[in-house]
Order: structure tokens, then C-alpha cells, then sequence
């Protein structure tokens, strides 16, 4: 495998929406990027606490850094980034910095699980070698060969701001600084949590800020990118007589009752290093990034660094990321977390960051959410006990409650029809998971009764039979009426929509990926088989690129080949064309299930279609599947590097369908 690009970005999730990420290079280039963000009120209220650092190492003859920052209006100073020699991610992000022929530094920053932490350490390492054998060598071994009198200084820079906005010089910051023995405390302002830190180092207070930090990435989205940042001192370590080590912390959201710092480093490094060895496979252990604490329960986040916890993507990941690698309890605590947020047999499909009142602004949250329930009850069978605790009469309590509101009818036009299929929708709402609008107006209103809704009302209905029998006769009604009514035998595919705007009779033939919902990716195939292998087929001709479905095929109105620009051009094409790798789950699916699901057709679905994933793992965000990609060749990744559907839809293809 090729080494990941210096501008590839790494992860570290602390089970409460808080984060460290960064990429190879070192050089922040998105205001998301920090060493400590800061999940306040878990997983929401996050802020941005330490951005970053800069770093050099000072000998007797030289000094040599070993970061780089990039300013406005593209100026990259100083050169650490050119002395990196090589990069890990796993377990956790490593950098080794040659700075001469016998001196190189190895850096490596790890949060730990549970706590509002990072710990950040340096060696030194004699003439490249690693010492610590398999894995890892803890930061406390040291070589003995080092150059005399050398030191590391380290400067923070600090915010403490939302962590979608960015950070100017200002009157209110406060450089004050408490330092009693290894503990510092930074209190940046009022109402922010307070950092502290604990190093092995020596704290020097030379307050400064830093201006102008320029985020490439800010600026190519058409958002604010330039930020100043303050910077109350610089840490300084004797790294010739022993490794480095610094930990960031929140104060009340970690740890911070420490004697030792050293101690401390190296029972928190064990423990984290113990945790993440026990999970089967980088992918599942990157799976775990998603799933955060909610008040006593768990939820799981859409995907880093913007994303919170949306309920459609939330019960479409779950299916992978938990459900497929064994995570049951984790599962069920989700699923039950959320069966208590139904409201009008409608779940919200966000729970905003700021903790404002739940959206319920989604047709398919709920519908998915029952499709999540059903996988976890028959995968829970197996396990004695979990399906015969009180929380299973809750998920089935949750479905009964959907599809009473659905069938009786709900907010925004949802409602069975005559013919038992779904209506949903009103002008001014985007209810399915293409939800894009640009000024007031939806890219893709498709109101009236789109077809993934349907695949999944009758998959949604089917369930529900299984504990009451009164869903049956609306069933098998809907399913008549779904492949003589979506089927265009002209086209040879389904319409994207039938009904549209409530007109009977209206159809919306544009070629999109939605279809294939009805051959694949639920528990229940609801097209039957001739005419779905011709979906299929034609899915694969039009849509299918290396990393997923494209969004709208090429030559249809509006069709958009490279996703970029300004927040209305990249909104205006998100589902106009963009690849979705998370379509990728029942495209295969489909694509195995037209075949007889034999075991040729798997093997043969597993050599073609994989292999660019796992490719991609080692190319935008380090050992996950990123949110979109172009269209079009070389299908560059877009959007949100780190996403929650996309690994788990991955996931669930390996497990459970291959």
C-alpha cells in the first residue's frame, strides 16, 4: 500500500463528540482540525479548545522545526512538514522527523477513549531504529544515543470557540496562566472550559498571537478560512535525557488529578493501546469513532468533523457498524435511546449540535429506523437474553408507533394512500435523504411518492406484521401496487417518483440511483426478478464508479461531473451526480441477489467491487470512507472525510452479504 498524501487527515474520536484530527503534513487545513475539541454537553456543544502547536528542536549547532502552519495568502512557514520521513495511523497517528543523519524525532498523539483528553509525546530516535518491537514503542523508551544539550520547545495555540466558527484577536482573551509543578491551567474566557495541561516540561510565559492561519480547505468551500490564535507560552523539554509527553484536557470532561504526568502517559498509553488491540479489524476499530455518548445513553454520529447525530444516518450506519461486527448491546442501547423521541410516529432526523428542539424533517428516518430494529431483533436471537429484556418490547412499542402515524397519516403530507403505497411531502420541504436547497429552493423536491420511500414503507410494513397482524392486508396491497405503478417498461427502469406533487399519474423518470432499494439493501426484495435484473443493470451502466452510485447519470438535466465551488454550487450538485459511497451497500446486495445469491456471485462481487474501498481507506480520511466523490474520473474524495454510513455500509457488505 502506498503511503497516504501529505494532505490526507487523521482521527481521533473521544466517545463524546469530541475529537482530535489533523492531517499528514501537520498543517491544519480546516477549522475542524485541533489537538483538543471539546464535546460540552455530549455529543453536542463542541468548541475548539488548543488548535494546534508549533514545535522545534534546538542542538547546539541548529534548530530545526518540526511542524509548518500555512498563512494567508499562502505562505507555509516553517518547513517541518519537509522533514517528515514517515507516517502511521495506526493505532494512532506517528510521525518520525529526520532532522539529521543521527537525529530523528518521533511524535505520536492519541485520545483517550471516554475523556476530553490528548496526549501528545516526542523521543528521540538513534539512527532511525525502533526499539519497541511490535507496535508502537512507548515514548519512555529512549535510545542513548543522543546529540548532548538538545531541546524540544513546544508553543499551543489556543481558541476556545464553536467549532464551526473561527477564532480573531481580541481584547478578552486572557494569557493568564496558573502553573503549579507539572499542571498548567489556560482560562481563555468566561463561559469556555478551562485546558489543562500536565507535561514533564518546563512552561515559559511569552503571550503572542499568531495571525492569519489560512485553511485551504475553508477556502476551496467558499467559507470563512483565516484565523488568529493565541499562544500564552512555549513548553520546554530536555528531550536528550528523556521523551517528551504533554496532555491536554477539559477541564470537568477528564481526568485531571494527577501526580505523575509520566505515570500517568504511560498507564492511559497501555490501557488505550489494550482497547484498541481488542477489536478484530482496523475497519471495526474505526467504527468505534462513530458511536458517542448521549446523556445516559449512546447515539451514534453521522460522520467528522461537521456531522452530529442524524437519525437517517444514524439507523443506516447502525446496520454496519454495530449490528454486522457483534456490537449488539451497543445497538440496542442506540436504537433505544432514540424510541423515545417519537413523536407523531415521526423521529427526528437531527438532534442540532446546540441543543435546540429536535427536526423532524425526514419521511425515511423513521422507516429506516425500523429496518435498523428488525436486524438487531434477528441478530439478537442468537444471543440468549437480549431479545427477551424489557427493552424489546420498546423497539416493538417504537415500530407500532411509526406505522400507526405513517398509516393514519403525519406532518408534511405523510400518509398511506389509497392504493397502500406512501405519500409524503410539501412545498418548501426536503423529506428524503436528497434534501439539497439553494436559496429557499430544493434541487430535488420529490414530492408525492418516490421509490426508495416505498421499498422501504413495504419492507417497514412487512416487519410489523411479524407482531401484529393488522399491517398484513396494507402490505400486500402496497406490493401490489408498487411494481405496476413504478415500472416503466419504455425506460426499463423505475420512475424516480410517481404522483409527483400529488398529482396522480405524474412521473418522474430521471435516472437515479433510489431504485435500487427495491432489489437491494433491505431485508425484503420488493421488484421482482426479470425487471430487477434490468435495474441492476442498468444501475451498474450508468451509476456505478469505483467508490459508489453516481447520484444522477450523466446526460440527464443538471448532471454535475465535479462537485466544488461556492456553498451554493456544491449544494446545487450534492445530489445532482456526486458519488455516494454508501449506495455502494445495496448495489451489491442487488447486484448478488439477481444472481441467485450464490456462492460464484459473491466471490465474484467481493473481487470487483471491494478493492477501490479498501484502496480508498489510505486516501482522504485515514482508515474510513469519506462522504462523496466526484462524479467523474479520478472520482476525487469530497466532503466529509470521515463518514458514518459510508464505513458502516462497507461493513455490513463484508459481514453480512458477502
Amino acid at each position: 500500500m502506498n503511503p497516504p498524501d501529505s494532505s490526507a487527515e487523521w482521527l481521533e474520536a473521544d466517545g463524546l463528540g469530541g475529537f482530535a484530527s489533523g492531517t499528514v503534513s501537520g498543517i491544519r487545513t480546516r477549522r475542524y482540525h485541533a489537538l483538543l475539541l471539546t464535546a460540552t454537553t455530549p455529543p453536542a456543544g463542541r468548541m475548539v479548545l488548543v488548535n494546534g502547536f508549533d514545535a522545534w528542536v534546538e542542538t547546539p549547532d541548529e534548530t530545526f522545526a518540526i511542524s509548518s502552519q500555512r498563512y494567508a495568502p499562502d505562505v507555509v512557514h516553517p518547513n517541518g512538514a519537509a522533514r517528515i520521513e514517515s507516517f502511521e495511523y495506526e493505532p494512532w497517528p506517528r510521525w518520525r522527523y529526520r532532522l539529521t543523519d543521527e537525529l530523528i524525532i518521533e511524535q505520536e498523539i492519541f485520545v483517550p477513549h471516554g475523556q476530553s483528553a490528548v496526549f501528545i509525546s516526542w523521543r528521540v530516535v538513534a539512527g532511525g531504529a525502533d526499539p519497541g518491537g511490535n507496535g508502537p514503542a512507548s515514548t519512555l523508551d529512549q535510545p542513548g544515543s543522543t546529540p548532548p544539550a538538545t531541546t524540544l520547545k513546544v508553543r499551543p495555540f489556543f481558541s476556545g470557540r464553536d467549532f464551526h466558527s473561527t477564532h480573531h484577536e481580541n481584547g478578552s482573551f486572557r494569557f493568564q496562566v496558573d502553573v503549579s509543578g507539572e499542571r498548567a491551567t489556560y482560562r481563555p474566557y468566561d463561559g469556555v472550559p478551562a485546558v489543562v495541561a500536565f507535561s514533564n516540561g518546563e512552561y515559559t510565559h511569552e503571550p503572542a498571537w499568531y495571525r492569519n492561519f489560512l485553511y485551504a480547505e475553508e477556502q476551496a468551500r467558499g467559507l470563512d478560512a483565516v484565523e488568529d490564535l493565541a499562544s500564552p507560552g512555549v513548553l520546554t523539554f530536555a528531550i536528550s535525557k528523556y521523551p517528551a509527553v504533554l496532555m491536554l484536557a477539559a477541564e470537568g470532561h477528564a481526568i485531571t488529578d494527577i501526580e505523575s504526568i509520566e505515570a500517568r502517559y504511560a498507564l492511559v498509553r497501555t490501557n488505550e493501546l489494550q482497547r484498541r488491540e481488542n477489536f478484530r479489524t482496523p475497519l471495526e476499530r474505526a467504527a468505534d469513532a462513530y458511536l458517542a455518548k448521549r446523556g445516559d445513553g449512546k447515539t451514534l454520529l453521522a460522520g467528522y468533523p461537521w456531522f452530529g447525530d442524524w437519525g437517517r444516518d444514524a439507523f443506516i450506519a447502525l446496520r454496519g457498524l454495530c449490528i454486522a461486527t457483534g456490537r449488539l448491546e451497543e445497538a440496542r442501547d442506540i436504537l433505544v435511546q432514540w424510541s423515545g423521541a417519537v413523536s407523531e410516529g415521526m423521529l427526528p432526523n437531527r438532534f442540532p449540535d446546540s441543543g435546540e428542539t429536535p427536526e423532524f424533517n425526514s419521511v425515511d428516518a423513521s422507516l429506516w429506523y425500523i429496518i435498523a430494529v428488525n436486524d438487531y431483533l434477528i441478530a439478537a436471537e442468537k444471543r440468549p437474553g437480549l431479545t427477551a429484556d424489557c427493552h424489546t418490547e420498546k423497539l416493538r412499542a417504537a415500530i407500532e408507533a411509526i406505522l400507526v402515524g405513517y398509516s393514519t397519516g403525519t406532518r408534511f403530507g405523510i400518509s398511506a394512500d389509497n392504493d397502500g403505497l406512501l405519500a409524503a411531502g410539501e412545498p418548501g420541504q426536503q423529506l428524503t435523504w436528497m434534501d439539497a436547497r439553494v436559496d429557499g429552493r430544493e434541487i430535488t423536491p420529490r414530492i408525492g411518492k418516490p421509490v426508495e420511500i416505498q421499498a422501504l414503507w413495504l419492507n417497514a410494513l412487512a416487519i410489523g406484521a411479524r407482531f401484529s397482524a393488522r399491517w398484513q392486508t396494507l402490505f400486500e396491497k402496497g406490493r401490489a401496487a408498487f411494481e405496476n405503478r413504478f415500472w416503466n417498461e419504455d425506460a426499463g427502469h423505475l420512475a424516480d417518483v410517481i404522483d409527483c406533487n400529488h398529482r396522480r399519474g405524474d412521473l418522474d423518470l430521471t435516472f437515479r440511483p433510489n431504485q435500487i432499494f427495491a432489489v437491494g439493501g433491505l431485508p425484503l426484495q420488493v421488484l421482482s426478478g426479470g425487471k430487477a435484473r434490468r435495474v441492476v443493470d442498468a444501475v451498474e451502466a450508468r451509476l456505478l464508479t469505483p467508490l459508489g452510485l453516481r447520484s444522477l447519470a450523466p446526460g440527464q438535466s443538471g448532471y454535475t461531473p465535479h462537485y466544488g465551488g461556492s456553498v451554493a454550487q456544491r449544494d446545487g450538485g450534492y445530489h445532482q451526480g456526486t458519488v455516494w459511497p454508501w449506495l455502494i451497500g445495496a448495489f451489491v446486495e442487488a447486484w448478488v441477489r439477481v444472481r441467485g445469491s450464490t456462492d460464484s456471485a459473491k466471490e465474484e462481487a467481493r473481487a470487483r467491487f471491494l478493492p477501490p474501498l479498501y484502496r480508498h481507506l489510505n486516501e482522504a480520511g485515514l482508515g474510513h470512507i469519506s462522504e462523496i466523490c466526484d462524479a467523474e474520473p479520478p472520482h476525487t474524495p469530497r466532503g466529509c472525510p470521515f463518514q458514518a454510513w459510508s464505513l458502516g455500509e462497507l461493513l455490513r457488505v463484508e459481514r453480512n452479504v458477502l
